[in-house]
């Protein structure tokens, strides 16, 4: 079939990958000047299949509370006359009731496995390098509450299935000695030693060129306007210059403006932009010696902390303010005072982007992926973050959804 794809994000060139791998023409329209450049560009790094879970869980009603009007929160709500943000919202206090957590976690567990055997059966095959590392996630605590809370959850997730190691501070330590300098005491953590790190926005770049050279056509500078219809089909992309695109099936993995395409064909998802921040620091001879080498969450901020080659990137915080993606500099500087306080041999690095982008989240933090509304119409969005951690997997099944073939892992894809 003739297939195009929207968007150019590392969901949307795995599509495109695994559509053309299955023997599809394949078109790619992003309105950006090249792969990569919106959610993909700098994200924390990690490919967290150990760590693929909702955030909507009874124990965070609390936290939400202790964290209304923090500037510096984890998780910030800036009120708008926006229905769509509300609604979101409530769906996710829904999301938070106990069971529910359990059945999401279940469900991204397995579709996260899934994902990271595909990334590297991809990478063995193609040979794709993005300063890549297969060293693990640590989840350290600088609390003791946090670190009872953390054991706590690690055995619930055992119980599901996924696979975790309780550590000591002094196993922490073990893992990774930058930790040792840290002001805040080490209290323990959590050791998922399958889980990997990366450049996500240089997968992207390296894959979309290896697709081209596989015949996938990539057009850059693109802004779609709309999809049009004609009965139970999609019939062309209409673009805003007023060009029109036609193929067989389309997919829309617009991350978090999928919503907006899809509301005027009736079609509604439960997909509100998260805004995420992230700060990179350049690792000269000495920081480079310094810094951490496996990826790391800091439970107390939800900070994630990646080596991406001769860079330290550190993102986190979480904003529902609709569209806007300017950076907020008092959520960066807290994110680097942070950064500073459990890495003080880094002071002489400096930051040279503070950056910020939409993650496209549903309340339950699970994807939606498969045909809805139309017969030739489907979906990759709503990963939330986790789009870097699922989007092999993610692109992979949408192939087998498209031949109309079962996928390999147990997932409630749409349609």
């Amino acid at each position: 079939m003739k297939i195009i794809v929207l968007g150019a994000g590392v969901v949307g060139v795995t599509s495109a990958w695994y559509l053309a791998d299955a023997g599809h023409e394949v078109s790619v329209l992003d309105r950006r000047a090249e792969p990569g450049l919106e959610t993909s560009f700098a994200n924390g790094g990690q490919i967290a299949a150990s760590h693929a879970e909702p955030w909507a869980t009874p124990a965070v009603i609390p936290k939400l509370l202790r964290w209304l009007g923090r500037e510096d929160a984890p998780l910030l709500f800036r009120p708008r006359a926006d229905w769509a943000q509300w609604s979101w919202g409530l769906r996710f206090l829904r999301e938070c009731m106990p069971g529910r957590f359990e059945q999401h976690s279940r469900a991204l567990a397995g579709l996260a496995a899934y994902s990271l055997d595909s990334l590297r059966a991809l990478r063995s095959r193609t040979g794709i390098r993005y300063d890549e590392l297969a060293r693990g996630i640590l989840h350290f605590t600088t609390g003791e509450r946090d670190f009872e809370a953390l054991v706590r959850h690690t055995e619930a997730m055992r119980a599901l299935g996924v696979e975790r190691q309780v550590k000591t501070a002094a196993e922490c330590l073990s893992i990774e000695p930058a930790l040792a300098y840290s002001e805040d005491r080490i209290v323990g953590g959590a050791y998922a030693p399958d889980d990997e790190s990366g450049d996500a926005y240089r997968f992207t770049r390296e894959l979309a060129a290896l697709a081209a050279r596989q015949g996938v056509t990539f057009r850059h500078g693109v802004a779609v306007e709309a999809l049009e219809s004609a009965g139970e089909f999609v019939s062309a992309v209409r673009a805003q210059d007023g060009e029109r695109f036609a193929a067989d099936a389309y997919v829309v993995a617009l991350g978090s403006y999928s919503p907006l395409l899809l509301r005027p064909l009736g079609i509604r998802i439960p997909v509100y932009p998260l805004k995420g921040y992230s700060i990179t620091l350049p690792l000269g001879p000495a920081e480079a010696a310094a810094a951490p080498s496996v990826s790391l969450t800091d439970e107390a901020f939800k900070l994630v902390i990646s080596r991406l080659g001769e860079r330290l990137r550190i993102a986190g915080t979480a904003e529902l303010a609709g569209y806007d993606v300017a950076v907020n500099e008092v959520r960066c500087a807290a994110i680097l005072h942070r950064v500073r306080r459990l890495f003080p041999q880094l002071g002489a690095a400096n930051v040279v982007e503070n950056w910020a982008g939409l993650r496209p989240a549903t309340p339950n933090n699970v994807p939606l992926v498969g045909r809805v509304g139309l017969r030739n119409l489907y979906l990759n969005t709503g990963h939330g973050t986790l789009g870097w951690t699922l989007a092999c997997g993610s692109g992979r099944v949408l192939a087998d959804l498209v031949a109309g073939r079962r996928p390999d892992v147990d997932f409630d894809f749409l349609a």
